[in-house]
């Protein structure tokens, strides 16, 4: 009976927190410049440096930099990337014969 409660205990509790910090170490490792990141404290900022060897985190938040250790960091959102604007082939063809007309 014991050997069950503790079975029990290991599969609702301990392995669930593994699978948990595992995720959060996994996340931290994979921080780069620009992505979005919540820290403990729930500032808002933008990855500027990660310094491996430190473990810190420089974060740029409305032009100012701070520098947090990286188990500071809470929550990281992928950097939002914005499509390039490609000018029309119209466009770029009416340009070209408006310089030949000159």
């Amino acid at each position: 009976m014991i050997v069950v409660l503790f079975a029990l205990m290991y599969f609702l509790m301990i392995r669930p927190q593994k699978k948990q910090e595992q995720k959060r170490k996994e996340q931290l490792s994979k921080i780069k410049k620009g992505d979005q990141v919540v820290t403990i404290g729930r500032l808002h900022g933008v990855v500027d440096e990660v310094n491996e060897s430190e473990k810190t985190v420089t974060l740029d938040c409305d032009g100012i930099y701070l520098v947090f250790d990286l188990n500071a960091v809470a929550q990281v959102s992928e950097r939002k990337v914005t499509p390039e604007v490609k000018p029309d082939e119209s466009e770029t063809k009416d340009d070209s014969k408006e310089n030949e007309d000159k």
